[in-house]
C-alpha cells in the first residue's frame, strides 16, 4: 500500500468512524467500519489484510474525541453526513404505520403456544402490540393458545417463562388468558353453531375426506339432521370416541376455490391428556382457528397481527363469524423475521432439544438465540423492542441484524456504564518506569464521576494483537507511553501528542499482580481474561464496558474467578 492510498484509507476510515460514533452515541468499532469501508471503496479490497491495521489507530483517535470535537471534525470532512445525522435527530415519525379504525378503541393480543421460553423472533409480536397499545391507550392481552395437548404439547414451565419474557420487554399485559381454562366456553359456541346449521359431525377417514374435498364433493355426513349432529357432538364431549374416530366440521362452501377452506375441522378427539391438571380430563379439543376466533370476539380484540402464511386462518374464522353475525377484527399480515449471528434455527423445539442434550447450559446460555440469553448478557428489553419496531409490519420477510439490537442497547446504556480493562489471553511484560498507580476515568465523557485507581505493579498484561514489535511504542490507556525493549516495557515520558502526531497505538492493559481472573462468556465460547482489580467491586447484574472489548454484564464473583456475560461490542 503506497502513501497516497494509505492517506485515503485513513481519511475514509476517519469519516466513517466519526459518523458511526455520532449516530450511535458510542465508541466506533473496527468491525462496524471495515465492511462499509471496503464496500464503498472497491480499490481498497486488494489490501484487505493491511486495512485493519491502518484503520484501528484512526478509530482509536476518533474515540478519544469529545462529542463536540467529533461533530466539528465530521463537519470538516463530510458536512452532508453531519446534516444527515441532524435530520435523523429531528425526525419524529413512527416506524409503525397507523392502525385503521381506531375510533372505538384498540384491543390487541399476543397468542403464544406455551411450549418453551421465547426465542428472539418471538419478541416481534409483543414489541409491536405493546407499542400500539401505548400509542392508542389500548389493551394488550396475552392469550396462551394451549388447546393442542399432543402435537404442540404445552410445557408447564413455559407459561411463567413467557410472561417473564413479556416483562423483560417492558410490557405488563392487561389480561392473561389460558385457552385450556375455557374449553366449556368453546363447547357452548360449538353447540350454538350446530343449532344454526353451521357444523356437522364426520366419521370419514382423513384420507377419504381429503379426496372428496379436493374433488369438491360433499361428505356423506354433511346432511345429517341437526339433532343427530348435536347428539354425536355430546358423545365427543363425553369422551366416547377415540382419536381419529370423529370430528366436528364447519359447513362452508364445498366447492370453494381454496380447498383448505372446504368444511374445515373445528373439533377433534385427542387421547393424550393435557399437562395442566384443570384440563387433563378433556378429550374433545377445539382446533386453533375455532378457539382463537371465539376468543378474539369474546375478549373484544379489534386488531389482529399474524404471519402472512396464516391468511387462511382469517378466511376460516370469517365463516364462523358470519354464522354468529359477528364483526371480524382488522387484520394485518406480516412476513417472517430472520435474525443473523446464530448458527441454529429460531425454533423452540430445536432449542429445547439442545438444552435437553446439554449442548446449551440452559435457555440463557449466551450461544442461545433466546430472550433469556439476551437478558443475562445485559441487553435491555427496550433495545429489542426498538429494533423490532423499526422492522415495521411489511408483508415481506425482513432481516434483523443483531447489530441493530446492539446499537439500540448502546444508546440506552453507554452514558451510565463505567469503563474497565479486561485483557484476553494476556501476554506478560515487565515494566520499567512510570507511575505506580494509573488513574483512568470511570467514564471518558463524564470526568466528574471520578477515576479508577489501578495499582500497576511490576508487570502488565497486553492482548496478543496489541503487543508492539521490539523498538516500537504503545500508549497504555489511562496510564502513559511505553517502548518495548525485549520482554520489557520501558516508560518514555512523552506527551499524548505521540498518539496524535506519530500514530502510536492506544491499547488497554491489566496489572499482573493485582489482576482479577475473569471468565467472559460469549456467543463463541468462554474466554479467559485478566481484569483490573476494581471489577470485584461491582455487584452481580452491573454492566461494564471493557474498553476496546465491549459491554458485559457481571454475573457472579466466584472463589477463583469473576464471571461476566458478553453483551456486544
Amino acid at each position: 500500500m503506497d502513501d497516497d492510498l494509505r492517506e485515503r484509507v485513513e481519511r475514509e476510515a476517519e469519516r466513517a468512524a466519526l459518523f458511526n460514533a455520532l449516530k450511535h452515541d458510542s465508541d466506533a468499532q473496527v468491525g462496524a467500519i471495515i465492511g462499509p469501508l471496503m464496500g464503498d471503496n472497491p480499490d481498497f479490497r486488494p489490501y484487505g489484510d493491511e486495512i485493519p491495521g491502518v484503520v484501528a489507530p484512526v478509530i482509536e483517535r476518533v474515540n478519544e474525541l469529545s462529542t463536540d470535537a467529533k461533530r466539528e471534525r465530521l463537519a470538516e470532512l463530510d458536512p452532508d453526513a453531519l446534516a444527515e445525522l441532524d435530520a435523523d435527530d429531528e425526525t419524529d415519525g413512527h416506524d409503525l404505520p397507523e392502525l385503521p379504525n381506531v375510533e372505538d378503541g384498540v384491543v390487541m393480543r399476543a397468542a403464544p403456544n406455551p411450549n418453551g421460553p421465547w426465542h428472539i423472533g418471538h419478541a416481534r409480536m409483543p414489541a409491536v402490540i405493546g407499542t400500539y397499545a401505548e400509542r392508542y391507550d389500548g389493551s394488550f392481552i396475552v392469550r396462551f393458545d394451549d388447546t393442542d395437548p399432543e402435537t404442540k404439547r404445552p410445557d408447564l414451565d413455559a407459561y411463567d417463562a413467557i410472561l417473564e419474557d413479556v416483562a423483560y420487554l417492558g410490557f405488563e399485559p392487561d389480561e392473561v388468558i389460558r385457552a385450556s381454562d375455557r374449553v366449556e366456553t368453546y363447547y357452548e359456541y360449538a353447540r350454538e353453531l350446530i343449532d344454526r346449521g353451521g357444523a356437522y359431525t364426520c366419521t370419514c377417514p382423513a384420507e377419504e375426506f381429503s379426496e372428496l374435498k379436493n374433488a369438491g364433493e360433499a361428505c356423506p355426513h354433511r346432511e345429517k339432521e341437526t339433532d343427530v349432529v348435536a347428539e354425536e357432538f355430546e358423545a365427543m364431549v363425553d369422551g366416547e370416541y377415540d382419536a381419529g374416530d370423529i370430528v366436528l366440521r364447519v359447513r362452508t362452501n364445498i366447492d370453494h376455490k381454496n380447498p383448505a377452506l372446504r368444511d374445515f375441522v373445528a373439533f377433534r378427539m385427542v387421547d393424550t391428556p393435557h399437562p395442566r391438571e384443570v384440563a387433563a380430563d378433556y378429550r374433545c379439543w377445539p382446533m386453533l382457528d375455532f378457539q382463537s376466533g371465539v376468543d378474539d370476539h369474546l375478549t373484544g380484540v379489534t386488531h389482529i397481527i399474524r404471519g402472512i402464511d396464516l391468511q387462511d386462518s382469517a378466511k376460516k374464522q370469517r365463516f364462523v363469524y358470519d354464522y354468529f353475525g359477528w364483526e371480524y377484527p382488522e387484520v394485518i399480515h406480516w412476513g417472517h423475521v430472520n435474525v443473523d449471528a446464530y448458527d441454529v434455527a429460531l425454533s423452540t423445539s430445536t432449542l429445547k432439544q439442545k438444552v435437553a442434550a446439554g449442548e446449551y447450559d440452559g435457555w440463557d446460555d449466551p450461544r442461545a438465540p433466546t430472550l433469556k440469553s439476551l437478558r443475562r448478557r445485559g441487553i435491555r428489553g427496550e433495545a429489542v423492542v426498538n429494533a423490532m419496531v423499526e422492522l415495521g409490519t411489511s408483508t415481506s420477510d425482513v432481516d434483523l441484524p443483531m447489530s441493530n439490537i446492539y446499537a439500540h442497547n448502546r444508546e440506552l446504556v453507554d452514558d451510565e456504564t463505567d469503563r474497565a480493562f479486561a485483557v484476553r489471553e494476556g501476554v506478560r511484560f515487565e515494566r520499567t518506569g512510570g507511575p505506580d498507580v494509573a488513574h483512568p476515568p470511570l467514564h471518558p465523557d463524564y470526568p466528574d464521576r471520578g477515576e479508577r485507581e489501578i495499582p500497576v505493579g511490576e508487570a502488565v498484561f497486553l492482548e496478543p494483537a496489541d503487543v508492539p514489535d521490539p523498538g516500537e511504542r504503545v500508549w497504555l490507556k489511562g496510564y502513559g507511553p511505553f517502548g518495548r525493549e525485549g520482554d520489557r516495557l520501558v516508560y518514555t515520558d512523552e506527551s499524548i501528542e505521540v498518539v496524535r502526531e506519530k500514530g502510536v497505538p492506544v491499547v488497554h492493559w491489566a496489572p499482573v499482580e493485582a489482576s482479577v481472573s475473569l471468565r467472559l462468556r460469549t456467543m463463541d465460547g468462554d474466554v479467559a481474561c485478566f481484569a483490573e482489580p476494581g471489577v470485584h467491586e461491582y455487584e452481580p447484574d452491573a454492566l461494564l464496558q471493557f474498553e476496546r472489548v465491549g459491554f458485559a454484564r457481571v454475573d457472579e464473583h466466584a472463589d477463583r474467578e469473576t464471571v461476566c456475560y458478553f453483551a456486544h461490542p
